[in-house]
């Protein structure tokens, strides 16, 4: 049995100690978010209705291919927190059950070679520790008690071992720690960059990866296989578990980690992947070798760019793991690698594959499965080692966003633009649903037509955008309209659900959204996808134009209300566009985004996201793609600013600082423009807590309402 999930297992830990009754009884799926009388008689699709739907992720296929588990998250709106549990089922559908009766927080589900046992995470004693759960047995156990919690686990396929991961203090930073005599001090001293990343300050503490034994329930003999170490596995900022990776044997234990530090590691995506064995307690680099290069055995000694999430073959002799080429730029071809240990040779598999590689899995020894992102979708592929052919084995206007496989079967969580994560099953050519868990809203609150259309852009290609319509569309009528700008900038427009931007929210609230798959993002190749690095206010600007000029062209479409959205690089857009839309918008609303390139390049942490796309420092003088980027700063063309503007940022954002957006509130505000600023003092760079939330979509709605109804 073989798993995998997009996101990170997120916590976990290991010690095995029983502790008393849990489960006197299985509890079946409840909603606890019942819609209320009022939201069914509206019918309506509002922010309050999208923070009751159940969230389904973290799904994992038993080792028979019998049985599912998965979570699911419920968000409390008064409470302001959500509360996960993990439920299972059969594999070709049936009444979820839940595992346990815990108001604990439960994740990361993960099965026992035998089937017979689920471990997961919980919260129930007090930290975030490994738990597990045997099938037919009412008797939960404990597994780890580890101090403070783990941040994740995993546990090797004999069950005599296991890793967690917790974070560990290496070196002193906070200057109660530099000068004892100093113990009221709150400074943080630095001597070389990365002082910051994503939403917090480095205070010295890294996330280390813990090896254990497991001696009747419990976890003995732990060991920091990172002693000393002054860098996080798995990487920062998104600590994604998946980067770890057992051996079958369970005697190895792959890992990725960017050992650098500083201004090296800001500027740089080398990352690697790394192999400790538990006998020798020694550590291998699989990525660096001193070997000379030999295009025949394609024994490559460096590999340059982001490696990362290896996975080991059935029988341990080979192990796959995704490849960037160019470092520096995080946004490169996600190749599909394989190492082989017999010889230490490299193949890449998808190297006639146009399309990127994630969540990776070993079907057996010779076949893989994967997915990749083609055409504003998120398909699952095949290839073989053998062979490297890549075949498209799904298709459809949907996302695959994770899948786990045992045999013929395969259980994939699938979105699209007019439903939630929901679990399917593949077994042979059949593909039904499985889960049902926001049957109650899809029965009652109808969601808005999705339209896949192709526009003709400026320099003669075909562009896919998707226009969402409101559920009560009238061809007769004309409505106002959004232009949909995407983050990233890196980021396909696919068939994806959001609940921070969600398509059939703005739909539902009487606005067409359109929606473009502009230059930058993949699924269309490669070229595609390059266009945009040194050129932000080139080809993709453009294609933003080309695809509301094209809809406005419709009856049903009013041209004097227009409006223009988007977050992070689609911030950016809306920032760009304001000073360049030659009357086209009513009103603008801007998420975080980059307003002065300048500042941006002096105030941001991963310098290598700058340097790849903007094309460099704003010194270098002599470097022409460099100083064309900072000539077409957002701010450059402020003095064209003329028309309403809502700007939205968070105080712990530190990869789009909050003072990029005070520069345009600012900007605009002494200009006379319209404005207003939310700031958002709890939160990075997405809004992520319910009332929060809440609080964004009704300014949000608020301020369109005001400016284009």
């Amino acid at each position: 049995m073989i798993t995998t999930t997009t996101f990170a297992l997120l916590l976990a830990g290991t010690t095995l100690v029983m502790t008393g009754c849990l489960n006197t009884k299985q509890t079946s799926m409840e909603n606890p978010n019942k819609l209320s009388p009022e939201e069914i008689a509206a019918g309506k699709f509002t922010p309050e209705v999208m923070w009751k739907m159940g969230r389904v992720g973290s799904s994992t296929l038993s080792p028979d291919g019998q049985q599912v588990a998965f979570c699911i998250t419920y968000y409390n709106m008064e409470e302001n927190q959500g509360t996960s549990h993990i439920y299972t089922m059969p594999a070709e559908g049936g009444e979820p059950v839940r595992l346990t009766n815990d108001v604990a927080n439960e994740s990361s589900p993960q099965w026992s070679a035998d089937g017979s046992t689920l471990f997961f995470l919980s919260d129930k004693s007090g930290s975030t520790q490994i738990w597990s759960k045997k099938t037919g047995v009412k008797l939960s156990s404990q597994h780890s008690n580890v101090a403070d919690g783990i941040e994740g686990y995993g546990i090797a396929p004999d069950q005599q071992h296991a890793f967690y991961v917790k974070r560990v203090a290496v070196k002193p930073v906070k200057s109660a720690d530099v000068y004892s005599d100093m113990d009221k001090s709150q400074a943080l001293i630095y001597d070389d960059l990365m002082a910051r990343h994503w939403n917090y300050w480095d205070k010295g503490e890294y996330m280390h990866i813990f090896v254990a034994d497991i001696k009747e329930g419990s976890l003995e003999n732990d060991r920091d296989i990172m002693e000393n170490e002054p860098w996080d596995a798995p990487m920062a900022p998104y600590f994604d578990m998946s980067e770890i990776a057992w051996n079958h044997a369970g005697t190895q234990l792959a890992y990725t980690c960017k050992k650098m530090t500083g201004t090296e590691y800001a500027v740089s995506t080398d990352s690697d992947i790394y192999i400790y064995d538990l006998a020798s307690g020694t550590t291998k680099n699989i990525c660096k070798s001193d070997r000379p290069s030999d295009p025949r055995l394609r024994i490559m000694p460096e590999m340059a760019g982001y490696d990362k999430y290896p996975v080991f073959s059935p029988d341990d002799s080979k192990i796959a793991f995704r490849s960037m080429r160019r470092p520096g730029n995080e946004s490169d071809k996600d190749r599909l690698f394989v190492w082989n240990s017999n010889d230490g040779t490299m193949k890449d598999l998808t190297e006639n594959f146009d399309y990127n590689a994630f969540n990776v899995v070993w079907k057996d020894d010779n076949q893989l499965f994967f997915i990749a992102p083609i055409k504003g979708t998120h398909q699952i592929c095949t290839v073989k080692y053998d062979d490297p052919m890549v075949e498209q084995y799904t298709s459809g206007d949907f996302d695959i966003n994770a899948f786990s496989l045992n045999g013929d079967r395969i259980i994939f969580e699938r979105t699209t633009l007019k439903q939630g994560t929901e679990l399917f099953s593949i077994n042979g050519e059949a593909i039904n649903q499985i889960t049902f868990i926001n049957r109650e809203i899809y029965d009652h609150i109808p969601m808005g037509k999705v339209e896949k259309r192709m526009v003709k852009t400026t320099d003669g290609k075909e562009m896919l955008t998707w226009v969402v319509f409101p559920p009560d569309f009238d061809p007769s009528r004309k409505y106002p309209t959004l232009l949909y700008c995407q983050g990233g900038p890196q980021s396909v427009v696919s068939q994806f659900w959001s609940y921070r931007w969600n398509l059939q929210l703005m739909a539902a609230q009487g606005y067409i959204v359109v929606a473009p798959n502009r230059r930058g993002v993949p699924s269309f190749g490669q070229e595609w996808l390059d266009q945009i690095s040194g050129d932000y206010s080139g080809q993709n600007i453009r294609d933003y134009l080309s695809a509301i000029d094209d809809v406005s062209r419709e009856p049903w479409c009013d041209r004097d209300r227009l409006g223009c959205v988007g977050a992070s690089y689609g911030g950016y857009s809306v920032f760009y566009l304001a000073g360049h839309h030659e009357g086209r918008f009513k009103a603008f609303i801007s998420h975080c985004g980059i307003f002065d390139f300048d500042s941006m390049y002096g105030e941001t942490e991963e310098l290598w996201f700058v340097n790849n796309d903007y094309g460099g420092p704003y010194w270098d003088k002599t470097n022409t793609t460099a100083q064309r980027s900072y000539a077409n700063s957002p701010h450059k063309s402020v003095q064209n600013w003329d028309t309403p503007i809502l700007i939205f940022t968070g105080l712990n954002d530190f990869r789009i600082p909050y003072t990029q957006s005070l520069e345009a509130f600012t900007a605009a505000r002494v200009q006379g423009i319209p404005a207003r600023l939310v700031v958002f003092e709890n939160e990075a760079h997405q809004v992520f807590k319910p009332q929060n939330s809440l609080v964004w979509n009704r300014e949000f709605f608020g301020w369109l309402d005001k400016y284009l109804k």
